[in-house]
């Protein structure tokens, strides 16, 4: 591991990353402090398709290995928000009846449903 302070680091970018081609592991310091390193990526770790799309900009390489229990653990200790179920099962119906109104040839008389935020005119 060899340590670098970033204002070198930007100044020589070219030479650390070819240490890092060379299988070496750069730290890098913010005021002494170290806050990233850039590691070699591994053979397994990208595919052709997906270094060539790491080079085009589209796509980002994974910052740490996919763990699939922490990803299921997100949001475990949230409480979802109260949706009455008679709203829900009112939105679901709306929505139905509309595509059937488009597959069956049927018009719907009227929405049932209105925003609060539309003022009714009378």
């Amino acid at each position: 591991m060899r340590p670098v302070q970033i204002a070198e680091l930007k100044n020589k970018l070219s030479a650390y990353l070819n240490v890092v081609r060379a299988g070496e592991e750069i730290i890098i310091n913010d005021r002494k402090m170290p806050i990233a390193k850039i590691v070699p990526l591994g053979p397994g770790d990208l595919d052709l398709e997906e270094q060539t799309l790491v080079a085009e900009g589209v796509l980002l390489p994974p910052q740490r290995r996919f763990d699939a229990d922490a990803f299921f653990e997100i949001g475990k200790g949230l409480r979802s928000p109260r949706v009455a179920e008679a709203a829900i099962r009112k939105a679901v119906e709306f929505a139905r009846e509309d595509r059937d109104a488009g597959l069956l040839g049927h018009k719907r008389a009227g929405a049932r449903v209105h925003s609060r935020t539309k003022q009714r005119t009378r």
